[in-house]
């Protein structure tokens, strides 16, 4: 496999569920991509080792997800310079994953993550490959071939629903 350009991270492994959305697009892309745990509270020194050399080693994107208070896509953001997508995760102490949603949408000014919906890691996948394809037509036709088909799924169900007969 090719040299991974979007790291995928989480703060626990039990949010691998939500997480493995963004891989599954990434893959659907063929963008090479990592995935582990880094845990902003567990695992500082990580965190900020990751954080800060993730660029030296040719990531160009970090996805990442945390839930309840939610400290690892901004704690990310304020030490490495690349572009951080931020999935809020419902997790199980969570408060209807409000505190997580919050806390990744509220970044000081300076310090900005990009925030997807509640458990969105198939939009945060989407979005890495969006910001890849700025450099990079090959992932661009494939993400207009890709909203084509969606737009073609959605007019398909309209045909079914306007002619149910057919």
């Amino acid at each position: 496999m090719a040299k991974a350009i979007v790291s995928i991270i989480m703060g626990s492994d039990s949010d691998l569920p939500v997480m493995g959305e963004a891989a599954k697009i990434l893959e659907s892309f063929d963008i090479p991509h990592e995935i582990t745990v880094v845990s902003a509270h567990r695992t500082p020194k990580r965190l900020y080792e990751f954080a800060e050399t993730a660029h030296q080693r040719g990531i160009e994107v970090v996805i990442a997800g945390a839930g309840g208070a939610a400290h690892l896509p901004g704690m990310v953001a304020a030490i490495s310079p690349l572009p951080v997508i931020g999935v809020p995760v419902k997790s199980s102490n969570s408060i209807d994953g409000w505190d997580s949603v919050l806390s990744i949408l509220q970044m000081p000014g300076g310090v900005p993550v990009a925030t997807v919906a509640l458990n969105g890691a198939k939009n945060a996948g989407l979005l890495a490959a969006q910001i890849i394809s700025v450099q990079d037509p090959s992932i661009r036709e494939k993400i207009i071939t890709y909203k084509n088909e969606l737009s073609d799924q959605v007019m398909e169900k309209v045909k079914r629903m306007e002619n149910p007969e057919h």
